[in-house]
């Protein structure tokens, strides 16, 4: 099969991001099948420029990247930043019309507008549509106070159910998601959950280089990795870090890019937060090092009810390392936690319980060590990409063409 897929936030194994679909497109590949994918040579993460000058890209397995003009606004405001989508969702139309021989276009969101292409060039190749909802939009936007114009939210939602009811196939990466889809016209429906590939991570590592490279020898390290968003909480992590100034031994490290970056930065100096360090993102080539210098990971969202939904992807990556979770989300990966023995998890939006949580692991070494073993364990049995890939793989033959 030749897959197409319309992805603006695609981020290659090299590229600071999540790389769930370059690991899927290059076991697809392993596979014998081609796969071809129009990402934006603009990080979705830090809303600048990738520096790919190099429109198309084949990496060493052979899956084809071609990098589509985007408007590099992302970050400016959200006027801006539906400007960045449109003019991705248009010039990904247009390169999308010269790809050949495609059996399969595969759509994912968000953001919403590249769905509209997909479907369109599905539709213009005559080949099936499988949609990916790797996220609630326009609900999340929503529910967090992004998108508040109620004609923006009503044909939001309409483009959603759209979508929705027009996918040959619709895939969801929670299970948290399936009713809300559903309830939108989706008809048939497969979860394929986030997870991780176990072998890209080393829990027997210390990390000793990039421990010594941001001087954090000797210290208890709470390692957070993603997005720095509206939706990501992070000032309740300053305050916690403020409540544990008194532990010298504990250092809280932020590794990531966002909107909201340069805020925090500047109330960690106002605050005098000497136990918080900001470093860039990472590709996920690199995360096995910065992982591996974790004593502990946290994830962490805004106490909104709909992200009760979501199994966020650094999860995942954090239980593949070997590292406990401190986990102030509820839900269905609060389940995961739970179930797995894999960390502690404290209410959303508690400063007060998370370093609680963050001094019991600090004081606990072994109890630290064996709860992120029992993550690991976990993602290697539930959460392992190749079995998840695999399962891909049968959806997506499964929806081939006979006549192809």
């Amino acid at each position: 099969m030749h897959i197409l897929l319309i992805h603006q936030a695609f981020a290659a194994l090299d590229e600071p991001g999540g790389t769930r679909h370059h690991e899927l497109a290059r076991y697809l590949r392993g596979q014998g099948h081609q796969v071809t994918i129009i990402a934006s040579p603009v990080s979705y993460l830090t809303g600048t420029s990738k520096g790919k000058r190099v429109r198309k890209q084949i990496d060493d397995l052979g899956v084809t990247i071609i990098r589509s003009w985007t408007l590099p606004a992302l970050h400016r405001s959200f006027i801006w930043r539906v400007f960045s989508f449109l003019s991705f969702m248009v010039s990904s139309f247009i390169n999308g019309l010269f790809i050949r021989k495609v059996n399969l276009v595969w759509g994912t969101t968000p953001p919403i507008f590249q769905g509209p292409t997909a479907w369109l060039l599905a539709r213009l190749k005559g080949v099936p549509f499988l949609l990916e909802v790797r996220d609630l939009w326009p609900a999340f936007a929503v529910a967090v106070g992004v998108l508040q114009n109620k004609t923006l939210i009503r044909l939001s939602e309409w483009l959603e159910g759209f979508l929705y009811r027009h996918a040959d196939r619709l895939m969801v990466n929670s299970p948290g998601f399936i009713d809300h889809v559903k309830a939108r016209g989706a008809k048939e429906v497969t979860l394929i959950p986030n997870g991780a590939d176990p072998a890209m991570f080393d829990p027997e590592s210390r990390g000793t280089v990039f421990r010594e490279q941001h001087h954090l020898t000797g210290k208890f390290v709470l390692l957070y990795a993603g997005a720095h968003g509206l939706s990501n909480d992070l000032g309740v992590v300053l305050d916690a870090a403020e409540s544990l100034c008194d532990d010298h031994n504990i250092r809280i490290v932020l590794l990531g890019s966002g909107k909201e970056k340069k805020r925090l930065q500047r109330e960690v100096s106002v605050r005098a937060l000497d136990n918080v360090l900001f470093l860039p993102p990472v590709s996920k080539l690199e995360m096995r090092e910065a992982l591996a210098a974790a004593d502990a990971c946290l994830a962490i969202l805004k106490p909104i009810e709909m992200y009760k939904t979501t199994y966020p992807n650094k999860v995942f990556d954090y239980m593949a390392a070997g590292r406990p979770v401190v986990l102030a989300i509820d839900g269905v990966i609060r389940q995961v936690i739970e179930d797995a023995q894999a960390g502690i998890a404290v209410p959303p939006g508690d400063s007060a319980a998370m370093a609680s949580a963050v001094r019991e692991l600090a004081s606990k070494p072994e109890k630290c060590r064996k709860m992120g073993m029992s993550g690991r364990k976990m993602v290697e049995t539930k959460f392992s990409r190749s079995e998840l890939a695999s399962e891909f793989t049968k959806l997506l033959e499964s929806m081939r063409r006979t006549d192809d």
